[in-house]
C-alpha cells in the first residue's frame, strides 16, 4: 500500500490500521487509536464527529465505486488522519502548523 499524498517518508507515520469498516461507527476506532497515542481515555477526548460530522461512516456505508479510490485525510486532536475507502488508516502528527 502506498501512503498518503501529504506523507512523504514512513518515518512520518505513527500508526497504520484496517479499520473494521462493519463497525456502527468506525470513526470511534480511530478515537481508540488517538486515546492510545496519547495514553488517555478515549472519553476524555472530543467527539471525532465535532471534526467531520459522519464522513468516515459515509465513506463505508455508501462507498463509491472501487476504482474511484475514494479516500479522507482530516486533522483531529493534532494529528493528521487519511482514511482510505478500503479501511486503511494512517494517522501521523501533524505539523505545527496545522494544530
Amino acid at each position: 500500500m502506498t501512503g498518503p499524498p501529504d506523507v512523504s517518508d514512513d518515518d512520518d507515520v505513527l500508526v497504520q490500521r484496517t479499520l473494521d469498516t462493519e463497525q456502527d461507527a468506525p470513526a470511534t476506532q480511530l478515537v481508540d487509536t488517538i486515546a492510545q497515542l496519547e495514553h488517555s481515555d478515549p472519553l476524555e477526548l472530543s467527539p471525532v464527529y465535532d471534526c467531520i460530522d459522519s464522513l468516515v461512516t459515509d465513506l463505508f456505508s455508501s462507498p463509491p465505486p472501487a476504482e474511484a479510490d475514494a479516500c479522507l485525510t482530516f486533522t483531529y486532536q493534532g494529528y493528521r488522519i487519511h482514511v482510505q475507502q478500503d479501511g486503511t488508516a494512517t494517522i501521523m502528527r501533524a505539523a505545527s502548523d496545522e494544530r
